[in-house]
């Protein structure tokens, strides 16, 4: 469990802020120039270099991200040629990719960086540009939201790459996509030219997610814990029945994998924010505006309690709460998290992501009114960003390409490197964790100094 530091604020991690940053921008300038595009997009480190990793192109917008994001922070124009030139390059294919559930995470990071950090003055671009980046964020909200599951009640879901019956925890963060493409003014044009709306399907699947990803508490099964996340949903495509949970990264169906219980935590949080500042006349056809922000919000909360529970001391979780190697390493909940142990690895990405959610959380609720949970969950998120903002996590060699160490990709398939004379995976980086935990930081970076708040839908 969280030993929350209740002490601590955005300006008192001012200086840790400063040096990732300084340490990040030499990882992106190596990972530029050593990068062969012939091999696919970069997925994780082996041995302090990033090597790639056939299963779904879905890091490419994390690593031309991150140099964009470099650049938000730091105004490093170098890192903004790596960021913005790569993106030009490479991810058009990935703007009308209608195989994967994963238009968040690539076009997001990419052009809509770009586009938010245009509109606001920050970085010179042409009327020509700006559209550019503005019709890239339409198309992808609406590839994304076609690839569409219909589910009886009202329900549905954007569909995972396994398929038409399989619902994702990760997905969730794809709504930035539709979120964004319905702020810009699009729609998806489906038969006999139907207008599909982007925001009914981002409401629709988030839903379902919170139905059916995550738990609450009600006795649905015996392992009913309030907050803890199934990654998959399994539904029959004959007569759109849920059957059971799965999970693909996970130790089993009834543990949890906790980078899933991270996104889920993640993405309630940031989509708080931006239903926020929509009107209520856009929830008419959703029971009012009030109770679709109570049931994101009670997804919120939950996920960041058990979040809270689940990780160690300092706020880094082991990479599942069931596995089996655990029981092994006696209170580890007591203590700080141990990466160098010999029996179960930790995840410092799923620690990324979920301290932007509780950060996230923590402000929405001092908004509304709420000042203690409100302070309750900042301070948590400060604590695990104090923690992966400093060694053993902060990759400080100028050797090693990763900028957050001891992350984990795939357990399961053992996809990820163990060193020498080690029993499970540590020392390594991954896409992801290396832009969260940039992107985790220039968020504190901005609260610390009072600037606009940092958000996917606008800087």
């Amino acid at each position: 469990m969280i030993r929350i530091d209740q002490s601590l604020t955005p300006g008192s991690l001012r200086r840790d802020i400063d040096r990732l940053f300084d340490l990040s921008a030499g990882k992106i300038l190596s990972l530029e120039k050593s990068w062969d595009s012939r091999l696919g997009a970069p997925v994780f480190t082996v041995g302090g270099r990033y090597t790639s990793r056939g299963w779904t192109d879905w890091t490419q917008g994390f690593q031309f991200g991150s140099a964009i994001l470099q650049f938000a922070a730091t105004g490093d124009r170098r890192a903004l040629a790596a960021g913005r030139g790569g993106a030009l390059r490479h991810m058009a294919p990935h703007v009308s990719h209608v195989g994967v559930h994963d238009h968040g995470f690539n076009i997001v990071s990419t052009y809509g960086n770009l586009y938010h950090l245009a509109t606001s003055g920050r970085m010179p671009s042409s009327e020509g540009d700006l559209r550019f980046y503005e019709l890239a964020l339409k198309v992808s909200g609406a590839i994304q939201a076609a690839r569409w599951t219909e589910l009886p009640k009202g329900l549905g879901y954007v569909y995972s790459f396994n398929g038409p019956h399989s619902l994702f925890a990760d997905t969730i963060r794809s709504l930035r996509s539709l979120a964004l493409s319905h702020r810009l003014g699009h729609v998806l044009m489906g038969e006999n030219d139907r207008q599909i709306s982007l925001l009914d399907r981002l409401l629709r699947h988030a839903d379902t997610t919170a139905r059916f990803n995550v738990y609450h508490g009600r006795g649905r099964d015996i392992y009913d814990i309030r907050g803890r996340v199934a990654h998959e949903s399994i539904f029959n495509l004959n007569d759109g029945s849920y059957r059971c949970p799965s999970s693909q990264q996970g130790y089993s169906p009834f543990t949890t994998w906790t980078r899933g219980l991270a996104w889920i935590l993640c993405g309630y949080a940031e989509q708080l924010e931006f239903l926020d500042t929509l009107p209520a006349g856009e929830f008419r056809d959703r029971e009012g505006k009030s109770r679709v922000i109570a049931r994101f919000l009670g997804t919120a909360r939950a996920t960041a309690d058990y979040y809270i529970e689940c990780a160690a001391s300092d706020g880094v979780p082991y990479w599942d709460t069931g596995a089996p190697g655990l029981a092994r390493l006696g209170d580890y909940l007591d203590r700080p998290a141990e990466p160098f142990n010999d029996h179960e690895p930790v995840d410092s990405s799923a620690a990324a992501i979920a301290a932007q959610g509780l950060v996230r959380l923590g402000r929405y609720l001092r908004t509304k009114g709420q000042a203690a949970d409100g302070a309750r969950y900042l301070a948590a998120g400060l604590t695990v960003a104090r923690t992966i903002f400093s060694e053993p996590y902060l990759s400080t060699s100028p050797r090693h390409q990763g900028l957050l160490l001891h992350s984990v990709y795939h357990r399961p398939n053992g996809w990820d490197s163990v060193p020498e004379r080690r029993k499970v995976p540590c020392g390594e980086s991954s896409m992801w964790g290396d832009y969260h935990v940039r992107e985790l930081a220039l968020l504190l970076q901005r609260m610390a100094e009072g600037r606009s708040h940092y958000t996917f839908f606008g800087h």
